[in-house]
Formats: structure tokens, C-alpha cells, sequence
């Protein structure tokens, strides 16, 4: 196996099911910090995070893909590069960064459809695991990449300090 035929992975929980994303959709990984609440957010969003010098908007991968599941210790926050835009997931925890052989990831089964499909890149087999390979560009529908794309304007005097302060809007 060449380094041609492998890609880096970061595998990580949601519920009890174990999942991946490629290391190169993933900017960074934060430790968990509750999101400030925005006013009238749409629904998927749990609000938003400073990270850096921005915000950066929060979406509970757990709801997403409909997993119950509490706030523990390990909760952390991926920051994904989706186009232009930078999203964070909640994961319940991130358990490892390695490489697949490509050849390990298989096309999802046939009866994977609707919803789950879209989001679905493959399945990772591994001795005593299946690991789904989720495609991170498809966990926002473009409706919900719209929103996201107003979101600037609502989440600037977060982005100044101001956060747990109420905006106060017309």
C-alpha cells in the first residue's frame, strides 16, 4: 500500500455509533464551550462560538442524525471547511486521527436511502468495527447553507466580546 492509496481520517462517536471525516474537511478541533444563542437562528442551529477572531456557527451533529445523546466530558466541537464557509459539529467524542487504505471504504449498501444517503461518503470495515464515512459537504443543504450565510450580520457583537448579551434588533 502507497501513501497515494491512503487517506487520513478522524474517527469519532456520535450515541454509540462510530464515524469519519476526512482529516482535510476538519480545520480544527475544539474542546466543548456552550454556543451563545442567537435570536430567531433557524432550528439546526445551536448558535454560535468564537473561534479566532470570527464566530463560527454550531450545528449538534447528534440531532442531525437524530442520536440522543448528553453533553459529557469528551463532547468537542469540529470546525469543517464547507465551501466558504466554516461550521462547527458537535461530536460526543473524537477517538483517533489515522489512515485508511481507500480500498477499505465500500460504497454505502442499497438500502441506505433518503436522508442518510446524502450524508453517507461509505462504510469503513475494521476488525470488530464499521466506521460511516460521512460526507461533511452534504450535512447542510443549501437552504440551510443560505441561512448560515446571513448569519455575519446577526452574530457580529459576538464576534466583538459582547457575547451573553442581548441583541437587541428592530
Amino acid at each position: 500500500m502507497t501513501a497515494a492509496d491512503e487517506i487520513q481520517v478522524v474517527i469519532f462517536r456520535v450515541g454509540p455509533q462510530e464515524f469519519a471525516l476526512d482529516i482535510f474537511q476538519i480545520e480544527r478541533i475544539l474542546r466543548y464551550e456552550r454556543p451563545a444563542i442567537l435570536p430567531h437562528a433557524p432550528d439546526f442551529l445551536e448558535g454560535v462560538v468564537q473561534y479566532g477572531e470570527a464566530v463560527v456557527p454550531v450545528v449538534d451533529l447528534r440531532k442531525r442524525l437524530e442520536v440522543p445523546a448528553e453533553l459529557g466530558d469528551d463532547v468537542r466541537i469540529m470546525v469543517l471547511r464547507l465551501d466558504e464557509q466554516k461550521v462547527g459539529i458537535m461530536v460526543d467524542q473524537v477517538l483517533e486521527v489515522t489512515r485508511i487504505d481507500s480500498t477499505a471504504i465500500s460504497a454505502p449498501p442499497p438500502l441506505v436511502k433518503g436522508l442518510a444517503a446524502d450524508y453517507i461518503a461509505g462504510i469503513i470495515s475494521r476488525p470488530h468495527r464499521t466506521i460511516v464515512m460521512l460526507h461533511a459537504g452534504r450535512l447542510l443543504n443549501a437552504k440551510e447553507r443560505i441561512a448560515l450565510g446571513d448569519l455575519p450580520r446577526m452574530t457580529e457583537p459576538v464576534g466583538q466580546g459582547r457575547r451573553g448579551k442581548k441583541s437587541h434588533q428592530p
